[in-house]
């Protein structure tokens, strides 16, 4: 365990992540949200592919005893991801960020419904202030729904990314379920796989011949992902979980910067205090993960807590 390197790969990760959104929604201009799905996960698999060679972790990565799970988390997961990219076309980088951020909260709430996981005050509060914080972002949006094609036009945007939010907790709903029998390559892995086969049936919806330039932008879109992935799944190799996950909050700084320099969008007063509700939110849940997988630590002598 090195902390630090954890830390640094869980950056490394939410910076690439970042940088890919911002890729995605410079090619939404040229392209449909499916294609670029499609683009995104399918040149993730060859680095994917690549970094379990080279770990020698190749036929853990492909082998399975759930393939019905993988397909299951792929439609859920891809749903995910095109709406997700259809909002980056409407909405400011770090407005999407923002309203993304509710995906964690709703974590606990879905995890408590289908896994049975059991839920007090403290992550009821949380996730209620994180919620709020959430209704803060959107609102602005949703009251200018009707006035104009520009104004309804980010109100759908805002929308589809609170589904998106949505549809991203269930497919981690589902990861908790998975892990249980699944590795963790097994699991990136086959998710690139589904959701590059599953976007294709987007195809008949308006795909086109993309020019240079947004071909390019989604190949690096993939490849970037690909990348992020790697460090996501190495820094929790080398830091617990509750130790780098606030660290996902830096992905707010990253999206501020790329949207003011590379798209000139300037986030409203409004947007920055709903962020810092929502991540305040998301920082009680995660320190009271940290607090209770602690107590069962010292109840369970010589077992890792697992939260």
């Amino acid at each position: 365990m090195n902390p630090l390197r954890g830390i640094a790969f869980k950056l490394g990760a939410v910076l690439l992540f970042v940088v890919m959104s911002s890729l995605v929604k410079a090619a939404s201009a040229y392209v449909p949200p499916g294609q670029t799905v499609f683009f995104r996960a399918l040149f993730a698999i060859p680095v994917i592919l690549g970094w379990l060679v080279a770990r020698g972790d190749l036929a853990t990565g492909l082998r399975t005893a759930s393939p019905l799970g993988h397909l299951w988390r792929g439609l859920i997961g891809t749903t995910a991801m095109g709406l997700g990219f259809a909002g980056l076309g409407m909405l400011p980088l770090s407005e999407v960020q923002a309203i993304h951020y509710a995906a964690p909260l709703l974590v606990v709430i879905f995890a408590a419904f289908f896994l049975g996981e059991r839920v007090r005050l403290v992550r009821l509060s949380a996730v209620a202030l994180g919620m709020t914080g959430v209704l803060i972002v959107l609102w602005p949006r949703l009251t200018t729904l009707g006035n104009g094609e520009m104004e309804s036009r980010q109100a759908l945007g805002a929308i589809l990314v609170l589904m998106s939010a949505i549809f991203a907790a269930f497919a981690q709903v589902f990861v908790r379920k998975l892990v249980r029998t699944e590795s963790t390559s097994a699991v990136v892995f086959w998710f690139s796989v589904s959701a590059a086969t599953l976007s294709l049936v987007t195809v008949p919806f308006g795909w086109v011949l993309p020019p240079a330039q947004a071909l390019g932008l989604m190949v690096l879109s993939g490849l970037l992902g690909g990348v992020g992935q790697i460090f996501l799944t190495t820094a929790y190799r080398h830091a617990d979980a509750s130790v780098i996950a606030p660290f996902d909050y830096a992905s707010m700084i990253f999206a501020i910067a790329i949207g003011y320099f590379v798209f000139d969008e300037a986030p409203t007063g409004t947007m920055l205090l709903g962020a810092l509700l929502v991540m305040s939110g998301g920082v009680l849940v995660i320190w009271r993960e940290r607090k209770l997988g602690l107590k069962r630590g010292k109840a369970r002598p010589g077992m890792t807590p697992q939260g």
